[in-house]
């Protein structure tokens, strides 16, 4: 009750401040008279548009898009942000064709503190080394071990859910998902109480890079976030020498292992800080995808239905690699989800030398963040984009081809998600047990409050009416 009464003030506190009045201002004037400035507003003083960023994205992102068009600044708690909307913009970041922006000082403003020296907060050469090494530990036959490692534990999660008429789906896909990654990356099935601590860990290092107060004050939430991470540090570091000293098929012991063309392997600190970044990724990723899947298919019975019968007609309780391919349907309603919540709501740069972004100047040292969350729901580029609609990515429509930027859920470039394919095998693996285990469904009226956290994700516990199947 607590819980839903500080959301509605935060969803009101948003709806006020996006009411303030705030003077139109360029960002700068152009150093090239052919260039556009970037038009925005600061929005409230001190605070500026974090409310409405958090707690009111899209509709924010729409009204931006609406006045200022694909490029625009606006203050986030006293740093200006360029906001990118549409693949024309997304495309131009994350490609990056003329190397004028970076990742890490973007990053290193909101989440750098937390999870600092990962894999998506490197630049350049140095990304691009530590990439060649990791990309061993997401090959294919790896994937195919990751896959059977998993399998057993999801039956055992799900065979744990306890059915009702209020279920919290995503609570319960979180604490999966952490134990899948805690089995398949860490090489360990931790009990509860300590997947439970490292489950805490996790969120609190990542809300603490949405902390109004951005210092190590006791009991606030970025000084929750520090503490996080340096619990997760102490965790891995703990496990680190029996994984550098042991053969497992488990990500942490691949990493250690692993290495380039040229011989080139991590180090101790390298590996303690992708291990944090990857395992965060993840889980957090696929638990947002998972459970906005279920709330769909719950408030749509008949897709639920099509999928069950995919899943029913493989005949098998589990599924393998080989099997990925055949879940055609269980695809589009994956790709569907994705685009209406995006699980990674955008990309963060920094430009570090004066360029331009469709036209409009963009100085040295700009933040700059690409809205794929708004993006992905605009009706310039997806008919009816809020409708739930999986056959909008069949064959015979594939909206997604109006722009091969119009739906990245994963981002792009050199930048582009190195776990994708174990996120969508994961997905799908567990969606799969799923449905030949349970049914479900939501009340016609209803649809989740939306907060932000790595993306769009429910902020109720995303409640379910959870029925055995066989019972149904």
């Amino acid at each position: 009750m607590a819980g839903a009464l500080v959301r509605q003030v935060q969803s009101a506190a948003a709806a006020l401040a996006c009411r303030v009045p705030a003077p139109v201002r360029p960002l700068a004037t152009p150093a090239d008279p052919r260039l556009k400035p970037v038009l925005g507003d600061a929005g409230p003083p001190l605070i500026g548009h974090a409310l409405s960023v958090l707690y009111d994205t899209l509709e924010f992102g729409r009204r931006r898009f609406a006045r200022y068009g694909p490029v625009s600044w606006s203050e986030v708690l006293g740093t200006k942000v360029v906001t990118l909307i549409g693949p024309e913009a997304t495309e131009v970041l994350a490609t990056n064709r003329d190397k004028a922006f970076a990742n890490e000082a973007a990053y290193a403003y909101f989440i750098g503190p937390f999870f600092h020296r990962g894999i998506m907060l490197m630049d350049f050469d140095e990304h691009l080394a530590h990439r060649r090494i990791m990309q061993e530990a997401f090959i294919r036959p790896r994937l195919a071990g990751y896959l059977r490692a998993m399998n057993p534990r999801i039956a055992e999660g799900l065979a744990g859910w306890r059915p009702g008429r209020r279920f919290e789906l995503y609570p319960a896909m979180k604490r999966l998902t952490l134990d899948i990654a805690n089995e398949v990356f860490v090489g360990e099935n931790a009990d509860q109480r300590a997947s439970d601590r490292i489950t805490k860990a996790f969120v609190d290092a990542v809300h603490g890079g949405q902390a109004y107060i951005r210092a190590n004050v006791p009991g606030g939430v970025w000084a929750r976030g520090l503490r996080g991470r340096r619990l997760l540090e102490d965790y891995f570091r703990d496990r680190l020498p029996a994984h550098r000293a042991g053969g497992g098929d488990d990500l942490f012991s691949v990493l250690c292992r692993a290495q380039s063309e040229d011989g080139k392997r991590f180090t101790d600190e390298d590996i303690v800080n992708h291990m944090i970044f990857v395992m965060m990724a993840a889980h957090d990723t696929s638990t947002i995808t998972l459970a906005m899947m279920g709330y769909y298919l719950g408030k749509h019975p008949e897709w639920q239905e099509k999928l069950r019968a995919e899943s029913q007609e493989l005949g098998k309780n589990a599924i393998d690699y080989q099997d990925l391919d055949r879940l055609t349907t269980l695809d589009l309603v994956m790709k569907e989800a994705m685009r209406i919540n995006s699980p990674v709501g955008g990309l963060f740069r920094q430009a570090i030398v004066d360029t331009e972004i469709l036209g409009h100047y963009i100085p040295a040292g700009t933040i700059l963040m690409t809205s794929t969350y708004t993006t992905q729901r605009m009706p310039t580029w997806w008919p009816n984009p809020d409708e739930f609609d999986p056959g909008r990515f069949a064959e015979d429509r594939r909206e997604d081809r109006v722009h091969r930027y119009a739906w990245a859920p994963f981002g792009g470039g050199a930048h582009k998600c190195i776990g994708l394919h174990f996120g969508g095998m994961e997905i799908k693996a567990i969606m799969h047990q799923l449905l030949l285990r349970y049914r479900w469904s939501v009340p016609a009226d209803y649809a989740p409050p939306i907060g932000y956290g790595t993306g769009p994700m429910p902020t109720d516990g995303l409640p379910i009416r959870l029925e055995p199947l066989s019972e149904a």
